[in-house]
């Protein structure tokens, strides 16, 4: 039998897939799990974009676009930056990605060539690590530390830069932690990275609207990083359009159309009519549109956060952004309950979905093997539920 490619042996499966897949596999035998792991808000699409994506239907807008997306969009991205970052981006420094994974990976395999270094920031979402892979670059991994929020300093960042330093990512609010890098620590970063002219950021800003406290602050912005920056955001946390599938980068020319062109033997242009309703999307105040959802988020993150906060073993920080928060949980290993031990936050997640019937996220699918994921996500009941079902599990470990 023929074997599959080589480059497929060095990925990893998502462990948020993996365990939405376990947690769907009970539910079909009858067991009722609260599924926590998931970035996905329970919000329905507003009304707006869904007739925004009715009107385009009937008007036939079913055809191929241009690659980057149709100039309607293309307006609409340039409009979003304008009024809500202060950048000023040309329609050929935008392009539209189904999804913003697309949007990164279409980065990557542009800029990086193999044996070039990427610096990653730890705790990283579960698909940074892999799409590095599948550039061929070496990730370099900086620690945030939890006394920190998990958030890396300019120093740390600085300290790992070498002659091979290609790219380094940044994503604030930060899945999985919630943390958001203050204007002043950014500003900080900026000052190191102008020492290196030859490094590049990526700068994942796909949760700018999921903010709470902390100011968000769009990394281009700052002085000498407009051109250095390139910046991926999406439809699908914001607006609750996941399943729409529509990402976005905007960046230098040189490397946006090095973008177009590889997107362009890919899938070439996402769905015309999730353009349109993406359109209606960005053009809109966003707070008209997030506002409800953002309030939910909010009372949902305090609600939890609370509950942990009285659980013996658990440390947690209160997130500033997203849906997540990301306990520290090695006081658990070494404990026990009857034949099941804990030894790794998979085993404490594996425990919890088996005795609590909560799916949770190992912390090892972030870079950070002490600590778990908890989507907020979801409704208060099933969070209430969630909560007593993880407490009492937890107390029974000993």
């Amino acid at each position: 039998m023929p074997k599959i490619a080589e480059r497929l042996n060095a990925l990893s499966e998502s462990q948020t897939i993996a365990m939405a897949k376990k947690a769907r596999e009970l539910k079909a035998e009858g067991v009722p799990v609260i599924s926590l792991s998931l970035g996905e808000p329970d919000f329905n699409t507003p009304a707006s974009i869904k007739e925004a994506a009715k009107r385009a239907i009937d008007e036939d807008f079913s055809h191929y676009t241009a690659v980057p997306g149709y100039d309607g969009l293309i307006r609409a991205i340039q409009t979003k930056f304008q009024r809500d970052n202060g950048l000023t981006y040309h329609a050929n420094q935008i392009m539209a990605s189904t999804g913003a994974k697309q949007s990164l990976v279409n980065v990557l395999l542009a800029l990086v060539n193999p044996g070039d270094e990427v610096i990653l920031p730890s705790p990283y979402w579960v698909s940074y690590m892999e799409m590095i892979k599948i550039a061929e670059g070496n990730p370099v991994l900086v620690e945030g530390k939890f006394e920190n929020e998990f958030r890396v300093t300019a120093a740390q960042i600085e300290d790992a830069i070498t002659p091979k330093t290609k790219l380094i990512f940044l994503n604030s609010p930060s899945n999985p932690t919630g943390s958001v890098y203050t204007p002043e620590e950014l500003e900080e970063i900026a000052s190191v990275l102008r020492k290196y002219p030859e490094v590049m950021v990526l700068s994942d800003e796909i949760y700018e609207h999921i903010c709470y406290d902390t100011p968000f602050k769009s990394f281009a912005s700052l002085p000498g990083m407009y051109d250095r920056t390139i910046t991926v955001n999406g439809v699908s946390k914001a607006f609750a359009m996941t399943g729409w599938r529509l990402g976005y980068l905007a960046g230098p020319e040189w490397l946006v159309s090095a973008c177009v062109k590889m997107q362009g033997q890919f899938t070439s242009a996402t769905s015309s009519i999730t353009q349109k309703a993406a359109e209606a999307a960005l053009i809109a105040n966003p707070n008209d549109l997030v506002g409800e959802m953002l309030s939910a988020f909010r009372q949902r993150r305090d609600y939890v956060y609370q509950r942990l906060l009285k659980i013996p073993g658990i440390e947690v920080h209160l997130p500033e952004g997203a849906f997540y928060l990301f306990p520290k949980i090695s006081s658990f290993f070494g404990k026990s309950k009857g034949s099941t031990k804990i030894e790794t936050s998979n085993d404490l997640c594996v425990y919890l979905l088996n005795e609590a019937h909560v799916a949770l996220v190992t912390g090892e699918a972030f870079g950070a093997p002490n600590c778990l994921r908890i989507s907020f996500a979801t409704g208060m009941d099933d969070l209430e539920k969630a909560c007593n079902a993880m407490e009492k599990a937890l107390n029974e470990l000993n």
